[in-house]
């Protein structure tokens, strides 16, 4: 852990519009699973619910920032494997960018970076990098790949961990 530059809160909000996987009942029960090199977080599933509203914070321990971090959506099963919902990559570029910024003293809500969709990113809506609170927040909507429909809200908060090297 010498190498521990901070930490990553991922505050999953919720999913939306995700796609059917129960076929029986048309609806699924949904999970998020976040990955980044050998850590993999999830969040609790919920019950028949294709709008779920997680409201959980994962937190990753950073160390190299060039790893990707990747979301996987599943619909939880009792009896089989669970069935992929979609997937998307998170990029941190930009919100690692503010946070090297060190911004101090700024109003709050002030709009540091935006960060516009492209076909590299699984924006959905443009996203912005914000100071709120004395920490760099950043929202974003994550369309995801590899299924019919459906997006993921999350928000991105830097933690500087004692005893880390930082940013």
């Amino acid at each position: 852990m010498e190498n521990l530059l901070g930490g990553l809160k991922i505050h999953v909000q919720r999913g939306v519009n995700l796609a059917v996987r129960d076929v029986v009942s048309s609806t699924s029960d949904p999970y998020v699973v976040i990955k980044m090199g050998k850590q993999k977080l999830k969040t609790k599933p919920m019950k028949k619910n294709l709008n779920p509203e997680w409201n959980e914070d994962l937190t990753l321990s950073i160390s190299d920032l060039d790893t990707p971090i990747h979301l996987q959506v599943y619909d939880k099963d009792s009896f089989t494997v669970d069935d992929k919902m979609g997937d998307a990559k998170i990029d941190i570029g930009p919100f690692v960018e503010a946070v090297k910024m060190r911004l101090e003293g700024l109003p709050n809500d002030t709009i540091v970076i935006r960060v516009h969709p492209s076909r590299q990113s699984c924006l959905a809506e443009e996203s912005q990098i914000v100071y709120k609170d004395g920490k760099v927040v950043q929202n974003m909507v994550l369309r995801l790949r590899n299924v019919e429909c459906g997006e993921v809200e999350l928000q991105l908060q830097w933690i500087d961990i004692p005893g880390s090297k930082g940013l």
